[in-house]
């Protein structure tokens, strides 16, 4: 069935979740481009589509939010079927669906069975029989824990899909010197020493909390650096009090840089200080250099490939997902502190930014 891959030059991938995993996703959607010589459209959320005009894999999207996956909007089952008909109509003739091993592959495995796409490739835990062509059993967790990329990537090489480079991509925009004038209107010297924190999370199990923040920017701030305290307008409060928290030479900036902007700013940064979220694999993606305070749900989301260390905190038992499979995980993970200590973070950034110089 290998060799019917090679004649496929219309190919959907599917990535419904989020920005970071999409952009995890991209040295796979590179193999399959490599590979294959193929036309490559990506059916992903909401949340992605912005960051998914940033990847020169993609070809083309299609953005829709399923109902199962945590998203912003509601989707509709008239909706759903209508998605089926519209991919349908695409004459696709393969497609690819990359999942965390913590999900259920099944809903969207039935959406590209219902669009009559004759070659579906994914992995399952269970036999899918007819809806799949090329299964892959899922052996996650119980067997092996890979990062995110080797994951996907390992899920196209069983199709004979590779490629030599399996850094993530993204294309940095034209928007540096509009960033430039923003922060400038908000007193931002860049002439002088800069960090970049990103505190915000889409899931509050991942929030660290403000107070400690606060604690480490006072710290950074000792050291002679300004604070560029970032996020979505949804998160100006959480930015601000912060900021306000630490005190002079913290900004919050949230919400006041676009999408094409704020991965300029990540590009130029010298360190991104942040949570397990997104703007950790725009960071892998631009190599630049990254502390990551993460909480301890899903390990297979670390920073790829540049210059990095993670600090782990333990999720409060109230907010520990109820998933089974991240239960299992999180029995078997090394216990973390609840807080990370305050030297510890800012002695990593200082070896980091030393690493950079």
């Amino acid at each position: 069935m290998m060799e019917n891959w090679h004649n496929c030059k219309n190919i959907l991938v599917v990535r419904l979740d989020n920005m970071g995993d999409l952009l995890m996703s991209t040295p796979a959607i590179r193999a399959l481009k490599e590979s294959f010589g193929s036309k490559i459209t990506v059916l992903t959320s909401s949340m992605a589509a912005g960051i998914a005009h940033h990847i020169p894999e993609i070809d083309e999207i299609i953005t829709f939010d399923v109902p199962w996956v945590k998203t912003n909007n509601a989707s509709f089952i008239h909706e759903f079927l209508v998605l089926a008909e519209v991919l349908k109509a695409r004459n696709f003739d393969a497609t690819v669906l990359f999942t965390v091993f913590s999900q259920n592959p099944m809903p969207a495995i039935m959406l590209t069975y219902l669009a009559d796409i004759p070659i579906r490739l994914a992995y399952c835990r269970e036999n899918p029989y007819e809806l799949l062509t090329h299964w892959l059993p899922d052996k996650e967790p119980y067997t092996f824990i890979k990062h995110q990329v080797e994951r996907d990537l390992d899920l196209v090489r069983s199709i004979g899909a590779t490629t030599k480079n399996n850094f993530i991509s993204i294309e940095v925009p034209d928007a540096w010197e509009s960033a430039q004038k923003i922060l400038d209107k908000n007193s931002i010297d860049l002439q002088k020493p800069w960090l970049v924190l990103h505190p915000g999370v889409s899931e509050l199990k991942r929030q660290y909390p403000a107070a400690k923040w606060m604690e480490i920017g006072k710290k950074l701030v000792e050291f002679g650096y300004q604070l560029l305290l970032t996020g979505s307008a949804s998160e100006k409060k959480l930015t601000g009090e912060i900021a306000q928290g630490i005190g002079k030479n913290a900004f919050s900036i949230a919400g006041l840089l676009s999408l094409d902007e704020f991965i300029c700013l990540i590009d130029e940064a010298p360190l991104l200080l942040s949570v397990n979220t997104g703007p950790v694999h725009i960071a892998a993606a631009t190599q630049t250099p990254v502390v990551v305070l993460y909480a301890q749900t899903n390990p297979q989301h670390t920073p790829w490939k540049t210059p990095s260390k993670v600090l782990y905190f333990e999720v409060p038992e109230a907010l520990r997902s109820k998933n089974e499979i991240l239960k299992f995980v999180q029995n078997y993970q090394e216990k973390a502190s609840e807080v990370i200590d305050v030297e510890i973070v800012v002695n990593e950034v200082a070896a980091l930014l030393s690493f950079r110089l």
